[in-house]
């Protein structure tokens, strides 16, 4: 009995500490990265889908930062006063405070142009 009591008394221990680290470094709700996904709705129009609908918005605004998330047909063109950054199909890019104009790379002159706006 003794013996199950010394093995115990150190895994607890661990726990606890584990579990405080945890504690310690999770995000505070005001810190956190906000999703932003890009999806395709129909051939050659995207769109911004929020809280996991499609819902046909060309303009966002939201405070930041944010996590954009590309699941459209083509990479995305991210134009800001900083600069213009390309993101891959099915991957994701974190925006800090700023305005964005977003495009598909190739896209044609008819396609949607999207307008983000992290505060």
């Amino acid at each position: 009995m003794r013996k199950i009591a010394k093995m115990l008394v150190p895994i607890a221990a661990c726990s606890l500490v584990l579990a405080a680290g945890q504690a310690a470094g999770a995000p505070t709700q005001s810190s956190a990265i906000k999703p932003v996904n890009v999806v395709m709705k129909d051939p050659g129009c995207h769109w911004f889908s929020v809280g996991g609908k499609v819902t046909m918005k060309l303009n966002l605004s939201v405070k930041g930062p944010v996590a954009l998330a590309n699941y459209d047909e083509a990479a995305l063109k991210i134009v800001s006063p900083s600069g213009v950054k390309h993101v891959a199909v099915a991957k994701k890019i974190t925006l800090t405070r700023g305005s964005y104009r977003i495009t598909m790379v190739g896209q044609h002159p008819d396609d949607n142009t999207l307008k983000l706006v992290v505060n």
